[in-house]
């Protein structure tokens, strides 16, 4: 498949079930050594432009390191700072299955239960009969097709709404039998915030500002439509899958967007309503949340996040990017193997 159509989207620690959360264990490196080792490293790739986004390093409610790198949009050189909204990709599908779990908490569905029995009428009833909830929830699913595709007739920016994804896959044959196999699913989310709205009788975009990101504290999070985004939200820049050297060939990613994202990812936000997300888990304060130590990414061309809560320590960490992947995962990568070193 091309880069535009490769996500490179993965989610890094999302249980189909939350549970218990563990006390975080301490770092092997002094805070100062961290912060030092990771300036050096953040000024090191944003001169070579491998790097242009915010990083945000927090322990609970404390504020450890806080840094933003590169443009926000080349053109109108606007730099990034750490206010500033990004693509999140697939961190949206954490969000999506928490909003699963509310309406099964609420006895509004089982997990366990067919597709069919809260959409009868879905496009494809075979698959629908066929594919579990709880399938959806670990990409077990079977089900397929490209949702990075303009619908039949249009363009890429003709996609506004979740609704809208749907008619891009859902006549399609399963890819395998349900539970056969873990295959990672886009159209399986969108699918699911399908549900959510079916179910709790709301837009899907407006139960997840209401569910999970006020209860957070979440005001800059939202799944804006491209054409319309709001000051200080930064443009993706992509280098197209190719070999290009450091800042050659960058360009829009405009083109590889829907009109809005959707269940399955696109939505923005920032790394401060990141952390506060993350501090809402420990607090108890979204219903259904997984355990405050989640780790979630998202990646598409011009698009990089991280989230990584409670990590040794006590630190969460939110790398956000508007380059290539993995210009957020390799940032992410280098502050794993500090916490975790053993000497």
């Amino acid at each position: 498949m091309t880069s535009r159509h490769a996500v490179a989207a993965l989610l890094l620690a999302l249980a189909a079930a939350p549970a218990a959360a563990q006390g975080p264990q301490p770092a092997p490196i002094a805070e100062t050594e961290l912060v030092r080792r990771l300036t050096v490293a953040l000024d090191s790739l944003a001169a070579l432009e491998q790097f242009s986004g915010v990083v945000a390093l927090a322990q609970r409610d404390r504020r450890v390191f806080a840094r933003a790198y590169g443009m926000a949009d080349r053109e109108a050189r606007r730099p990034n700072d750490i206010e500033t909204g990004f693509n999140l990709g697939s961190i949206n599908k954490v969000f999506t299955q928490i909003a699963i779990r509310q309406l099964a908490a609420a006895g509004r569905l089982s997990v366990d239960s067919a597709l069919a029995t809260y959409w009868p009428d879905y496009p494809n009833p075979d698959v629908a009969r066929r594919v579990s909830v709880q399938q959806l929830l670990q990409h077990r699913s079977g089900i397929g097709g490209n949702i990075f595709a303009a619908p039949p007739g249009g363009r890429r920016s003709d996609v506004r709404h979740n609704r809208d994804f749907v008619q891009l896959f859902a006549r399609e044959p399963l890819q395998f039998e349900p539970g056969a196999r873990q295959q990672y699913s886009n159209a399986g989310y969108v699918v699911l915030g399908q549900l959510v709205e079916r179910l709790s009788g709301e837009d899907y975009y407006d139960y997840v500002r209401r569910h999970i990101y006020e209860p957070a504290g979440m005001a800059r999070t939202a799944a804006h439509a491209v054409d319309s985004l709001p000051p200080n939200t930064a443009i993706g820049y992509t280098r197209g899958g190719g070999d290009a050297g450091a800042g050659a060939g960058l360009r829009r990613n405009t083109e590889t967007l829907p009109g809005r994202g959707s269940a399955a990812g696109g939505g923005y936000s920032t790394a401060q309503d990141l952390l506060r997300f993350v501090r809402a888990l420990a607090a108890g304060r979204v219903p259904s949340g997984p355990p405050p130590g989640v780790g979630v990414a998202g990646g598409a061309p011009g698009i990089n996040a991280i989230l990584e809560g409670d990590l040794p320590g006590g630190y969460d960490l939110v790398v956000l990017a508007n380059l290539d992947p993995p210009a957020a995962e390799r940032v992410a990568r280098m502050v794993r193997t500090w916490l975790n070193a053993n000497d």
